[in-house]
């Protein structure tokens, strides 16, 4: 299923100059100021010595040539082909200096906007398609290249040149002069609907291109779905579609450009014209020089070739102006962390603890959430009936109704679709606490809570007393080794990718991966630690990417344990190692565990069980059975010692996958 399109419609056009955006563009022009000036000295010199040539017409026609005076034309030869080369020498600096110009404001725009994506929050990612933010680092940032490179530096030499060129017409014979300007509203008549037309043609293209890389992005990352269910002539043909939108879309745009260049030609040619015609008259009269009209002729061609191009310039101009509105929109997105003033010492260079590699209290305190979801005042009650929840909960304990999500229970119209409710618990140093439930029962969102991806609405999540959102991102998430059910490998060397959370040597990542029997895995390899994985870990199998995962994570010796499902997808031979490791790992250091395999987690101090977003449960897996409630139930089902019909209305669902 594609993504809508509406979610990649470009926004719509603001004005073509905005003063304010322009001076936060102007921070990063202003370490490059000296490139500027020295690109604008060449464009006016260069404006002044496209004047040379009509000078030297005149003079050779009128004086040179009535005198006989060979020396005088040879000279005027010579000064003319020195112009040409100076012409020639200033415009190939002004195109160096202005393209460096765009590429250092690209790189340090573009560097600025990377690190600021890497600050968001993980919300915010929710919210946006990785194909527009993609398309903010690239395509908006080449527009404001373009600004740089052809547009507003180019623009102030084009303005000049026309000044200096109207100045001379005016100085030499206003009433010629007045002849050739009298096209000059058709010129301005014809750019404006020029502007008009391809500004919506360019809008259009940008709309189609975000489309296709979107397409693309899907497809490529979901190929081995494509080509099990033979969808490749399907989606070949949902590409073709797409493609030929955006050929359409370049056509229009080439289309205007098409009928744009050829109607300022004929204008042009119509300014020549006018000015043969009111000339012959005074030549003819002796009130006027040939030398004087060739001139014009030449001085009208330099005219409107600038002209022409500060119309192409405006509509540079235009987009660059909504481009960088897109970016500095991005920039001033607010970070992860910065919310509401909390975890504002990140910033401003608060001290990290020294980690003590002795486990930390983790404690969740009546902690309600709800994805999208904003905070609630103090006081405010989470949902309109307190008892809804739980007597809903009970129902569906009950046999009422052991299905739906965590985020459907008590929810009145207009409440925010609760994921977890009210959850309580303590995780105190050398202990471990294991989450278990059905799918969607929140066991993986209590993990994204305590990794600050969110925050929750109501509730607090302390770290040895201190809410850990008044805490510093960097330190809170030093302190924590997470293994996630979803392993993200990236593309680059085996070393590297285990060192990824703390400066290590190659001693230290070799010893990490014989911690928990990833060496053994990696010494398979061709290159061992030096191997290149391919991107998302792609060349070597899931298990062996999930040993490698873990191997990253406990790498920087943390105080915490995170294991999101952390043995989901390895076999048992490769899982009674890892059990053997953590064994050793978990001494002293608080481990929370979200559980797949119930099996895995019978030595845990206490099992917390998780049903719609609520603990029903807990205690330790002798006391769980004894109980013999929802953890039995699920228990017996995995170990195939569960009769279903004897429980008719418990959820059947599987245990795996946190919601």
């Amino acid at each position: 299923m594609t993504v809508p399109a509406s979610i990649h419609e470009e926004d719509a056009l603001g004005k073509v100059y905005d003063g304010r955006l322009m001076r936060r563009l102007l921070v990063y022009v202003r370490p490059y100021r000296g490139l500027v000036f020295a690109a604008l000295a060449f464009l006016f010199i260069d404006g002044g010595v496209q004047l040379v040539g009509p000078l030297l017409t005149r003079h050779v026609i009128d004086v040179a040539l009535p005198a006989r005076d060979v020396g005088a034309v040879q000279t005027a030869a010579l000064l003319f082909a020195l112009s040409l080369v100076l012409q020639f020498a200033c415009t190939y600096a002004e195109t160096l200096l202005t393209s460096l110009l765009g590429q250092r404001v690209m790189r340090d725009l573009r560097a600025d906007v990377f690190a600021h994506l890497q600050r968001l929050s993980i919300s915010f990612f929710d919210r946006n398609p990785v194909g527009r933010l993609v398309t903010r680092v690239t395509s908006d940032v080449e527009a404001l290249n373009e600004l740089f490179t052809a547009g507003v530096v180019a623009g102030l030499g084009d303005l000049f040149t026309l000044v200096a060129i109207s100045a001379l017409m005016l100085a030499a014979d206003w009433r010629l002069a007045l002849a050739a300007f009298a096209v000059i509203p058709f010129v301005w008549l014809v750019s404006h609907v020029f502007r008009v037309r391809v500004r919506n043609a360019y809008r259009e293209i940008r709309t189609r291109l975000a489309r296709i890389n979107a397409f693309l992005q899907e497809r490529l990352a979901g190929v081995r779905v494509v080509q099990l269910f033979g969808r490749e002539r399907w989606e070949a043909a949902r590409f073709d579609r797409l493609n030929r939108e955006h050929l359409h879309s370049h056509l229009k745009s080439i289309t205007v450009y098409a009928l744009y260049f050829p109607a300022i030609e004929v204008l042009t040619s119509v300014a020549l014209a006018s000015l043969l015609v009111a000339g012959a008259s005074r030549v003819s009269a002796g009130t006027l020089t040939v030398g004087t009209v060739a001139a014009f002729l030449q001085l009208v061609r330099r005219f409107f070739q600038p002209l022409q191009d500060l119309s192409d310039k405006f509509n540079t101009l235009q987009q660059a102006m909504a481009s960088s509105e897109r970016i500095f929109k991005l920039l001033d997105t607010e970070a992860a962390g910065r919310a509401e003033g909390r975890g504002t010492a990140a910033l401003v260079g608060r001290p990290s603890p020294p980690v003590s590699a002795r486990g930390v209290t983790v404690e969740f305190q009546d902690v309600w959430f709800s994805y999208g979801g904003s905070p609630l005042a103090d006081g405010a009650p989470p949902v309109a009936d307190g008892s809804a929840s739980a007597a809903n909960d009970g129902a569906s304990l009950a046999g009422a109704n052991g299905g739906g999500d965590a985020a459907g229970d008590g929810a009145a119209a207009g409440q925010p679709q609760w994921v977890l409710k009210g959850v309580s618990f303590q995780a105190r140093p050398g202990q471990t606490v294991a989450l278990v439930g059905h799918t969607g029962a929140g066991k993986t969102t209590v993990i994204t809570l305590l990794l600050r991806f969110y925050d929750p609405q109501r509730g607090r999540i302390l770290l040895d007393g201190e809410d850990i959102r008044e805490l510093p991102l960097a330190e809170l998430r030093s302190r924590i080794g997470y293994v996630q059910q979803d392993i993200f490998l990236f593309a680059g060397d085996v070393a590297s990718n285990i060192r990824l959370s703390a400066s290590l040597d190659d001693g230290a990542v070799a010893a990490a991966a014989a911690r928990v029997g990833a060496d053994r895995v990696i010494r398979r390899l061709p290159r061992g630690y030096a191997h290149e994985l391919g991107e998302r870990g792609a060349s070597i199998s899931v298990g062996e990417r999930q040993l490698l995962s873990f191997a990253r994570a406990i790498a920087a010796d943390p105080d915490l344990l995170l294991l999101d499902e952390a043995t989901s997808a390895v076999d048992s031979e490769i899982e009674a190692e890892i059990q053997a490791a953590l064994a050793v790992l978990m001494q002293g250091r608080t481990t929370i565990a979200v559980a797949h395999r119930l099996s895995t987690i019978v030595g845990a101090d206490e099992i917390l069980v998780m049903h719609h977003g609520e603990i029903v449960e807990r205690g330790t897996h002798r006391d769980l059975l004894a109980h013999g409630a929802l953890y039995e139930r699920l228990y017996r089902l995995q170990t195939g010692d569960y009769a279903p019909a004897g429980h008719a209305g418990v959820p059947l669902a599987s245990p795996g996958g946190g919601a």
